[in-house]
Formats: C-alpha cells, structure tokens, sequence
C-alpha cells in the first residue's frame, strides 16, 4: 500500500511541468506566427512599393519621345521603350530581339561598337549619329550610351538613349534664328537710343563742328587776300617794270608780311579741316552698328568727347572738375563707350537742373588691370527704389518725351560685353556716382 501510493503521489507531481511546457511552446509559436504576420505585412508594403515603382517607371519609358534600348555586354538587346519599338515595328517592351546591330544600318556599326565599347570601359559619354532601320525607312538618330551597373558596380550591360537628329536640327534652327533675331533687336535699341542722344546733343555737336569751321573760313578768305596780292606783284613783273618800281610795290602791298602770313594761314586752315575730320570720324564711330572688331582706343580722349558733346550747350554755370592721365588704353568700340560716358554724363546734368551751383566731378585712373571712371555730381542723389531698377529696361524718372528709359540700361550692357561693370550709388558728399570699370588695353594678356 505504501509503495502504490507512493507512485501516485509521484505521478501527480509531473502534471504541472508538463503542462509549463506545453504552455511555454505554444507561447513560442504565438511569438513566431505574430512575427510571420508581421514580416508578412512589411514584404507586402516592399512589394506594393515595388510595384509602384515599376509602374512609375513604366510610365516615364512610354512617355518618352525618345528611343531607349538596354542590351547586355555582348550587345544582346533586353528591352526597348515603346517609342523604340514602335519605330523598330515591334511590340511594346520587346525582349530578345537579337542584337542592337540589328536595329542600326550597317554602315553605323562601327561607330555603334565603338560607342559600346567606350561605355563598356566607363568613359565619358560621346553623342554619335547612328542610322536607324525604322518602319519609314533608314533615319538619322543622335545616340549616347551610358554603362549599366549592378549595386556592386559591377557592368551588366550598356543603355542607348537617342533622339531624331531632324528634331535636333530644327530646335537649332528656331533657337538660332531666335538668337539672330534678339541681336538684331538688340542692335535696333543700341542704335535707337544712340539716335535719340544724338538727337538731344546735337547743338553740342553743331558747336563743335562751328569752331574749326569757322576757323577754316577765316584762313580761306586770308588766303584769297593774300593770293590777290600776289598777283597783282606777279602782273607787274610780267609788264616788264623796273627794279625800283617792284621794291616799292613790294613795299605797298607788305608782301613779306604775306609770305610769312600765307604758311600760318595753310597751316590754320589745314588744322581747322583735321579737326572737322577727327570730329567726323568721332560721330561715324558713334553712330556705327558695333559690328566692327575690338581694337585699342585712348579712353581719356573718348571721354573728353563725350563730355564736351552733352556739356558744351548747358548751363553757362556748370562747372566740370577734371582729374585724368594724359593718355589710358583700352580695348573695345569708342563709339560705344562714348555713348555710355555721355548717356551718364546727360544724366548728371538733369539731375543737377535745380542745383544753384551745378558741378560734375569727373576721374578717371587706373586700378590693377583696370582703368576705372568715376562721374559724380551735387545733385539730390540716388533713391533706393531708383537705384535697384536704375539699369531696368524703360526705366525712367524723366518725363514723357525727354527719356526712352533705355540709356542706362543699354550702357550697362555695352559695358558688360567689354567685360566690365557699370555700377551706380550715393556719393560721400551727396548726390549719384556712376562708376565704369573696363580692362586695360594690353593688363589682361601680360597677367
């Protein structure tokens, strides 16, 4: 009796650790099937993104306009856009369809391998004109090719990309003919304004041109004084008159006076005519289209021009204070530079109409490689409204009919296509400083 119950007690012990067990193993499986769930869940998101990225893909391939082949190494075509095959007569996302040199005429096959290979090797991407066979026939195509790589780098193939060289020849076309057609608009405007100035200075210009003409015409008519003197001596000689008669007519008419006086007045009137010539020629290179090459010109005798063509009729109290070299070299076109100087200076003496004292202060020097300009005035200055849109087309705070609104704006690029800058601020004392920096003639090639 003891040893049976002995035994059951034994076997009732065993009870509860069987069932911990059990316990303990369906907790496990618990935890595993709620991971299963949720790996489960998170593959499904991957494969919703997946698929969402493929069709994102898809849907850029079949929006492009142009061709797109993927082959492997050997040139073994994988795939085509649609746009590829639609043009190779082959169904969409087509997939070994032989090689890519069955696509392209025969005699683009060198400069297909070619492309290839330099792919293959990982060099730059060079466009080339390959021929295409398309169901219209043979057609011109600009194709680059770029290696296809593995996410260890390593090279799984090549992709061509390409485009119809007759939609790149006419987008050229219209891009070329829009370019032609803003220089020639541009070109109107530089002349536009330069006429309008010229329009504005032209009584400067008058005044300039009076002097030595008035000078010629002086020397011209002594000169016909002096000639009729002269032939009148020579008429008394050819008569046969004596030698005293021809002393004392020589005395009578001061014929040692005319002689020296008849060089003085050739050289008068020649100087007179070579100052009409330069002041000619400062007007012709004004008024030219800019077509003309760069060359070296001196920029202190430039301004020098400019200032007396706009200042020369204004008020009799303006006065121009003058700190420059005798000579500066620049390279570029006078005539242009010119219309800047006088454009700023015209604007300096507007701004200086309600001045008692008007005064322009004008200097020019230079800095490192640089000749610099500076034109200030005593004017009311610069606003800071005026002075972010001063070198905006059509920007003017002159009144209807004085100003087009372009003059600052076409020097600021004149200057900047002689690769200098044009800027504008308040001076120390009061009023506007233009400042103009162009290079030096000769600075940039010794540097």
């Amino acid at each position: 009796m003891t040893r049976n119950a002995h035994h059951a007690d034994a076997s009732s012990d065993t009870i509860p650790v069987s069932e911990a067990a059990w316990l303990d193993v369906i907790r496990q499986m618990d935890q595993t099937y709620s991971g299963l769930i949720d790996y489960q869940v998170e593959l499904e998101k991957k494969n919703a993104d997946l698929e969402a990225m493929r069709q994102f893909m898809d849907s850029v391939l079949e929006s492009m306009t142009d061709i797109l082949i993927v082959c492997d190494r050997n040139g073994l075509v994988i795939q085509l856009n649609k746009t590829a095959a639609r043009l190779a007569g082959l169904p969409d996302g087509s997939t070994g369809t032989g090689t890519v040199f069955d696509l392209v005429a025969s005699f683009s096959h060198e400069a297909l391998k070619a492309m290839l290979g330099r792919a293959s090797q990982a060099a730059p991407a060079v466009s080339e004109e390959i021929v295409l066979h398309t169901t219209d026939g043979e057609a011109p195509f600009e194709v680059s090719a770029s290696p296809r790589r593995d996410a260890r780098g390593r090279l799984l193939g090549v992709v061509l990309i390409g485009r119809h060289v007759g939609e790149l020849r006419t987008a050229y076309s219209a891009l070329n003919l829009a370019h032609d057609q803003l220089k020639d608009a541009q070109a109107q405007l530089v002349n536009s304004e330069k006429m309008a100035s010229l329009g504005r200075l032209v009584s400067g210009v008058a005044h300039e041109l009076n002097n030595p003409i008035s000078f010629v015409y002086g020397n011209a008519h002594a000169l016909e004084r002096y000639v009729d003197r002269l032939e009148t001596y020579f008429n008394v000689v050819e008569q046969g008159a004596t030698r005293e008669e021809l002393v004392t007519l020589r005395h009578s008419l001061k014929l040692g006076k005319t002689v020296a006086r008849l060089r003085d007045a050739a050289s008068g009137a020649l100087e007179g005519a070579e100052r009409v010539r330069d002041i000619v020629e400062q007007l012709r290179r004004f008024s030219g289209t800019g077509r003309a090459p760069p060359e070296p010109f001196d920029l202190v005798a430039t301004v020098q021009t400019a200032v007396g063509w706009v200042t020369r009729t204004q008020r009799p109290d303006l006065v121009i204070d003058w700190a420059m070299p005798n000579a500066l070299m620049v390279t570029g076109r006078s005539g242009h530079i010119q219309q800047v100087v006088m454009n700023v200076i015209q604007n300096a003496v507007d701004a200086t109409e309600t001045v008692q004292n008007p005064r322009i202060s004008i200097q020019l020097g230079s800095e490192g490689a640089n000749a610099v300009l500076r034109i200030s005035d005593n004017g009311p200055g610069l606003s800071d409204d005026v002075r972010d849109k001063l070198f905006e087309p059509f920007f003017t705070t002159k009144p209807v009919g004085k100003g087009t609104g372009l003059g600052m704006s076409i020097s600021y690029r004149i200057v900047a296509d002689h690769e200098g800058r044009l800027s504008a601020s308040n001076a120390e004392g009061g009023g506007a400083l233009f400042e103009v920096c162009l290079p030096i003639e000769g600075a940039g090639t010794d540097a």
